[in-house]
């Protein structure tokens, strides 16, 4: 019983690993370090300076999806909201975040590397970095952002430019 046990234990084991290695989507993301983080442009909805990593997920599908954005000094995001809840964790640096229509530095709260915050759906938020700041993020996808004010959005003011 035992001999049966432990076969099929093992096999089960040699086919999850054939699965996996068969369809690399189903294989589990693994990042070694900050060294081995793949940094590109981020979405033109977000204000160009930014970089963007995408670590687990896809960010135009459904289901979990997992997100470094590297901001400068200065950097900021108007206020807006999102369709599913987002949760934050800073890396490094400092990001401050307040809620409303309104970018209001002075109502804003700061958080420091480990700091955390869930944004829920539809909060009107904004964030801005004095110092720069990576952070990481998990939501379900797909990613949306929605400006308060249209006109903040940086994706209708490079259409309007072309």
């Amino acid at each position: 019983m035992k001999t049966s046990l432990s076969m099929t234990l093992a096999a089960l084991s040699v086919a999850w690993l054939a699965a996996t290695a068969a369809d690399p989507a189903r294989q589990t993301p693994m990042v070694g370090g900050a060294k081995d983080v793949k940094w590109g442009p981020p979405p033109p909805a977000l204000p160009p300076g930014a970089k963007m990593a995408v670590l687990a997920g896809d960010p135009g599908s459904t289901g979990l999806v997992t997100l470094r954005v590297k901001m400068p000094a200065g950097y900021k995001v108007p206020p807006h909201w999102h369709p599913s809840d987002e949760h934050v964790t800073v890396l490094s640096g400092s990001l401050s975040l307040g809620m409303g229509d309104k970018l209001d530095e002075a109502q804003a709260k700061t958080l420091t590397a480990g700091g955390y915050v869930v944004a829920p759906a539809n909060m009107h938020h904004f964030a801005f970095t004095q110092t720069g700041a990576v952070i990481q993020i998990h939501l379900n996808g797909p990613f949306g952002i929605t400006y308060v004010n249209p006109a903040d959005d940086p994706s209708k003011k490079a259409a309007s430019a072309k």
